[in-house]
């Protein structure tokens, strides 16, 4: 696929003598730009009268609401947050999830509520076992609907979706259609809580494609490092709380 891209839609690579441009071009990791710009704008129309109208709407519910269905979707994504754990070496955190999820499953309405609020909630994919295995985060990438990606990524999210146990019961009991809404309500509300966020990068940035695709690479630096300080040459930084 990226081979495909590469030969469609390359940026132009600046001269190898004029330094400061190459060492931008470098820095933004994305040869395919034409080509991501083009998904980007596309995703601009779809969430402008889409996604964002039923995310709107979502934060209509009572509050209480929503929390339950974030409760229950991060509860659903515990077993494989520990499996990454693991798999990244941080045993630590793996029980963490693993007690979350047995506790609030049996003793919290299979995750509705948070009765163990004191244990941390973490937040591993297969994308962030890559990068800690030292795997590079490969060209950045702007996907149909999911948004920014890089190459790293996508093969993360692609190993987490057939690995997800919640997903395996599922698609085993015949109710495929289970995980299908458990993606369609996990990113509408995911893009509830970025509402805020994404609207004040739009307002104050200049080229709006790029401030969101620094925002992308920052905040997964942030995740890979569990929140660890960022090296002085990451991107200009952004509030990640919300």
């Amino acid at each position: 696929m990226a081979s495909v891209f590469a030969v469609t839609a390359c940026a132009t690579v600046p001269s190898p003598t004029d330094a400061a441009a190459m060492a931008a071009y470098e820095e933004a990791n994305d040869p395919l730009e034409p080509f991501n710009r083009a998904i980007f704008e596309f995703n601009l129309v779809a969430d402008r009268y889409v996604i964002k109208p039923i995310a709107e709407a979502y934060g209509e519910l009572p509050a209480g609401l929503r929390k339950s269905v974030r409760n229950f979707l991060d509860n659903l994504r515990a077993p494989l947050i520990a499996a990454n754990s693991v798999l990244q070496g941080e045993p630590g955190r793996a029980a963490d999830s693993l007690t979350r999820f047995v506790t609030n499953t049996i003793f919290g309405g299979l995750g509705l509520f948070d009765v163990v609020p004191e244990i941390p909630r973490h937040d591993e994919d297969f994308g962030q076992t890559l990068a800690v295995w030292g795997l590079g985060e490969g060209p950045y990438l702007m996907l149909p609907i999911l948004g920014p990606s890089n190459l790293r990524d996508l093969a993360g999210r692609g190993v987490d979706w057939f690995a997800d146990p919640a997903s395996r019961v599922a698609n085993n009991a015949g109710v495929e259609w289970a995980t299908y809404a458990r993606t369609g309500a996990s990113g509408v509300d995911e893009r509830h809580h970025l509402l805020k966020p994404l609207d004040d990068l739009e307002k104050n940035s200049l080229d709006y494609y790029a401030a969101l695709r620094n925002f992308y690479r920052q905040k997964r630096g942030h995740d890979i490092r569990n929140g660890a300080p960022a090296p002085k040459k990451d991107a200009p930084k952004f509030d990640l709380d919300d």
